[in-house]
């Protein structure tokens, strides 16, 4: 493996880790006893990636890609915050809102994702 792409893997996965935190610590902010904080990473996220993808497709060295791909959004967006937040909610017996959680992360993350691979492809051109 390339020294290069580890580098570059690991720069951007702590630039996604970081802005991961700071979006997650003023949205915590805003409404503090709800898991929005995840559901807004995990849309804006997907809808980054979404637009990334259709962007690099080609055009992105391997080495830019890992970095983007699997270092900044692979930090920014983890499956193990919305698994927490689902355990939390129905530990506190807030079955509806669990509910709304799961489907609303899906719905909206697999909708973002779309949107971001046709904004994306509409913007490469």
């Amino acid at each position: 493996m390339q020294v290069s792409l580890l580098v570059a893997v690991a720069g951007a996965g702590g630039a996604g880790a970081v802005v991961r935190h700071l979006l997650a610590q003023w949205l915590k902010v805003l409404w503090p006893d709800l898991p929005l904080a995840t559901a807004c990473v995990n849309v804006v996220g997907c809808l980054g990636f979404g637009v990334c993808w259709a962007l690099a497709q080609d055009r992105w060295s391997p080495v830019v890609a890992a970095a983007v791909f699997v270092g900044f959004f692979g930090a920014f967006t983890t499956f193990s915050s919305f698994a927490f937040d689902c355990h939390e909610l129905l530990g506190g017996a807030r079955p509806g809102w669990f509910l709304i959680n799961v489907l609303g992360q899906n719905v909206l993350g697999l909708s973002a994702m779309a949107a971001g691979l046709a904004l994306g492809s509409w913007w490469r051109g």
